[in-house]
C-alpha cells in the first residue's frame, strides 16, 4: 500500500501538502504564485498568455506554474534557500519551513499529461529540501521538452523524455542526466515513476524501465511539478498555446 496518494478528489489543492508557488524566496510568494486549478479529480498547471515573469530581475525570460510538496530558507538577505535561481542569490521573502510529502526512499509515481509547443516545457522532480546546502541534489523523473515531441512520418507520436540526477551541490551525487526518446504521446496520460533506493534509482514509463543512476541521496527530497513557458523561442505570428500539466495521481 502507498505511504503517500494525492489523488486531486478534493474541491481544491492541500496547502498542508503542497505550496502553490514556484521557489518563492527569491522573489515572493504574490510574484510567483501557480495558475492551477483542481477538476475532474486532476490537478492541471497552466500559462495563460498574461501570467508574469518569473524573477525577471535575476532571471532570463521564463513564466512558471508550480507547486511543490515543501519549502524553507534562511532569513532576508542570506543565501540560504533551494535551488537558488543564481549563484549568489539572496532571499528576498523568508519562507518558513514545510515539508508537507518529503520522501526517503521507495517508489514515487505521477500519472499526468501535457499540453506543449516548442516554446514550453513540463516536469516533476525531487529535490533535497535543502536544510543543509549539501543536501541538493535532485532527482528527475520526467522532463518534456515541446520542440522534442515528434510525429513520424507513420502517425506515431514520441518524446524526449529528460531523466536521471543532477548533484547541484552534493558532493556524494554525480550528474548523469539523459533524454532517451519513447514511443508515447505525452498529451496522453502516462505513469513516470521513480524506484529510489540507496544502492541506485530505477526510472520507467508505464512501468517499463527505461533507464537508471548507481548513486542516489540519502535525505528527503521534495516533489517540484511545473509547466513552464520560455517567451523569447515565440516565432512571431504565431499564436500563443496555452501550456499545461494535467496530473491525476501524485503517490509513493
Amino acid at each position: 500500500m502507498p505511504t503517500f496518494a494525492d489523488d486531486f478528489d478534493g474541491p481544491d489543492l492541500d496547502t498542508a501538502v503542497w505550496v502553490p508557488h514556484y521557489l518563492p524566496q527569491w522573489s515572493s510568494r504574490a510574484a510567483t504564485a501557480a495558475a492551477y486549478e483542481v477538476r475532474d479529480s486532476c490537478l492541471r498547471l497552466f500559462l495563460p498568455a498574461e501570467h508574469p515573469l518569473w524573477c525577471p530581475d535575476d532571471h532570463p525570460p521564463l513564466r512558471v506554474s508550480a507547486v511543490q510538496s515543501g519549502v524553507f530558507s534562511g532569513p532576508v538577505g542570506s543565501t540560504v534557500g533551494q535551488q537558488p535561481v543564481r549563484p549568489g542569490a539572496v532571499v528576498r521573502e523568508e519562507q518558513p519551513a514545510q515539508a508537507g510529502w518529503t520522501p526517503t526512499y521507495g517508489r514515487l509515481e505521477m500519472r499526468a499529461r501535457m499540453t506543449l509547443t516548442a516554446r514550453s516545457m513540463a516536469a516533476w522532480w525531487l529535490v533535497g529540501f535543502e536544510d543543509r546546502p549539501e543536501r541538493s541534489a535532485e532527482l528527475c523523473v520526467a522532463e518534456v521538452f515541446g520542440d522534442a515531441v515528434r510525429t513520424g512520418d507513420d502517425g506515431r507520436a514520441s518524446a524526449a523524455v529528460g531523466m536521471g540526477a543532477h548533484p547541484f551541490r552534493d558532493p556524494r551525487v554525480v550528474e548523469d542526466f539523459t533524454a532517451p526518446r519513447l514511443a508515447i504521446d505525452v498529451t496522453d496520460f502516462h505513469t513516470y515513476a521513480v524506484d529510489w533506493q540507496p544502492d541506485g534509482a530505477v526510472f520507467s514509463v508505464d512501468g517499463d524501465r527505461v533507464r537508471s543512476v548507481a548513486v542516489t541521496p540519502d535525505y528527503p527530497m521534495q516533489s517540484m511539478l511545473a509547466v513552464f513557458d520560455f517567451p523569447e523561442r515565440a516565432v512571431p505570428g504565431e499564436p500563443y498555446v496555452v501550456p499545461e500539466l494535467v496530473v491525476d495521481v501524485v503517490r509513493g
